[in-house]
């Protein structure tokens, strides 16, 4: 053969050489053991990481992506582990699910990228210096409101490009108290877009959308806080104010909704619009934009926050925002949940689902426990409406005849403080377009027709309990007082009105029977379910009716 008399210089063609370590994490306060129970330890711990993601893993190495160093001179670990994953993803996963991973009783994990705890063994060590405390600054009391010596409530309008906040007592004309002249002097606006007050009248939300939002609060409604939300369309204030939670529904954003702790401004999580998986693949992109995102909703006590995915409901441990026991809560066919007013109990119904009927179940939290179970037939759709005081809940259920041509209504109602919650079953033969609790109290109302496009309705009116009279027995007078029996009674029915929506006081007692909408006459019934007494007023094409809290005022737009 012929040999080439040119000098052989072969350049090998090595990876790239990664120095980013962004596959690498550090667990520390691990439990030091002594060297008779490394390895169990070793077990434990590599089972834990493992369940993230698969570990790295080099050719020819006996390095398997774990690393516990054993410190011979103490005869113990040093509580820390040293992990690589085959992606960076996996890495950052890892830090997101274990970090303040409870161990055991005495160990909650914390959970570090490389290049942090790279930073940190640089720092020097000097002296530790306590930092000078920032002067105290007292917040502006967001109660003084309740301190009105007029007694009187506070509304906001949005007309135009103005805002105004105004007090009002239900008597005399409303009074301005602030319309943000504070920020137009300054040349800043104080809101552009939407206002929000809390559920306790704490705060008042501005949406500025370049800007995010803006509380105020206090006598001279003082700024109190900024949350950077940009885009955002609306607010949600949790039950007690603790938190906050922004949208600025924004398919394509991956932090499309935020939550925020008020007290300190901090983000605790963000969501995309949609939970994974809940949009059907198969859909087109206008079939799908046409699919509403699911709301997420507060516990009463502000303890949890819980959203519906595809056939589970996402519970998440507030302020921690991780999923209530690292798992959600399974729901085959979920359609709807709502959470009591009152308690830590979820009710969801879900359709006829894998040969299963339908049903509405009744959960409490966090024992997952299920309550009760009702299961239903031939359901079409479900309604679920809770009492203000949690005690009842009603269930509006649409069902079909078996050759589904024809829709009729019953009531499935609850009875969630007595044992074993009670159900009764109330059939309406007529179609029930709205069904309403009467706050603080065992009343409700339901608008009913035979054709549901009829433009006279019934009003109808029930209570939870009825009075007896005692029974009268051998060799003893009879009893004078009367017995309250858990049965539902019908009280009575207003027959021929024109209206579409019913309206409780926050009070109790009266109710509001409208017709709203543009083709609607705008007629404003106030009945008095005690006195039976019925007073007519009118807003022309009226399309929405508000109550103060104290149910002193009513507003219509």
């Amino acid at each position: 053969g012929y040999f080439s008399d040119a000098p052989l210089e072969p350049e090998p063609k090595y990876p790239p050489l990664n120095e980013s370590f962004d596959r690498c994490v550090i667990i520390t306060n691990l439990p030091k053991v002594p060297e008779a129970k490394y390895e169990k330890l070793g077990k434990v711990v590599l089972k834990l990481v493992s369940r993230i993601g698969p570990l790295a893993n080099y050719e020819g190495s006996d390095f398997t992506g774990f690393f516990m160093p054993f410190d011979k001179e103490a005869g113990a670990t040093v509580g820390c582990a040293f992990i690589e994953y085959e992606t960076a993803g996996d890495a950052k996963k890892a830090i997101e699910v274990l970090e303040e991973y409870k161990f055991d009783k005495n160990h909650a994990l914390h959970v570090l990228p490389h290049e942090r705890a790279s930073h940190l063994a640089d720092v020097e060590e000097e002296e530790f210096k306590q930092p000078e405390p920032e002067p105290f600054k007292e917040r502006p009391n967001t109660m003084s409101w309740l301190e009105d010596s007029c007694q009187r409530d506070q509304f906001a309008i949005r007309h135009g490009k103005e805002t105004a906040v105004f007090w009002n007592d239900g008597r005399e004309e409303p009074v301005l108290d602030y319309d943000g002249a504070r920020e137009k002097e300054a040349g800043v606006a104080w809101c552009e877009y939407y206002v929000q007050w809390s559920p306790k009248g704490s705060y008042f939300a501005t949406l500025v959308p370049n800007r995010g939002v803006i509380l105020w609060g206090g006598d001279n409604f003082q700024k109190l806080q900024r949350f950077a939300a940009p885009g955002v369309d609306f607010v949600v204030f949790s039950p007690q104010e603790n938190y906050m939670m922004t949208n600025n529904n924004n398919r394509n954003d991956p932090h499309a909704i935020k939550v925020f702790c008020i007290q300190t401004g901090k983000c605790l999580r963000a969501f995309p619009l949609y939970p994974s998986n809940f949009l059907d693949e198969k859909l087109s992109e206008q079939e799908q934009s046409n699919i509403p995102p699911p709301p997420f909703q507060w516990s009463h006590d502000d303890k949890y926050l819980a959203r519906m995915g595809k056939d589970l409901i996402s519970v998440f441990d507030v302020p921690t925002m991780k999923l209530l026991d690292k798992r959600s809560l399974a729901c085959d066919g979920i359609c709807e949940f709502q959470f009591s007013p009152k308690a830590n109990i979820i009710a969801y119904w879900a359709p006829e689902h894998k040969n299963q009927p339908a049903n509405v179940n009744v959960i409490e939290l966090p024992s997952r426990k299920s309550l009760r179970q009702k299961n239903l037939f031939n359901v079409t759709k479900c309604s679920l409406v809770w009492q203000e005081n949690g005690e009842y809940l009603g269930v509006k259920v649409t069902r079909h005849t078996k050759s589904k041509k024809t829709l009729y209504n019953n009531l499935e109602l609850f009875r969630v403080n007595e044992p074993g919650i009670p159900v009764e079953m109330l059939d309406v033969k007529d179609a029930v377009m709205a069904f309403s609790w009467e706050p603080q109290g065992s009343r409700f109302a339901i608008i009913h027709a035979e054709n549901p496009t009829s433009t006279k309705v019934n009003v109808t009116f029930y209570d939870m309990f009825r009075m007896s009279e005692p029974e009268k027995k051998k060799g003893k007078k009879k009893s004078t007082g009367k017995e309250l029996i858990a049965e539902v009674n019908k009280v009575e029915t207003l027959e021929g009105k024109q209206c579409n929506c019913i309206f409780w006081s926050p009070a109790g007692r009266t109710i509001i029977l409208a017709a709203l909408g543009d083709s609607a006459s705008g007629t404003l019934e106030f009945y008095d379910c005690d006195n039976k007494s019925l007073v007519i007023k009118e807003h022309y094409r009226a399309n929405q009716v508000l109550w103060d809290p104290s149910g002193r005022t009513l507003a219509t737009t």
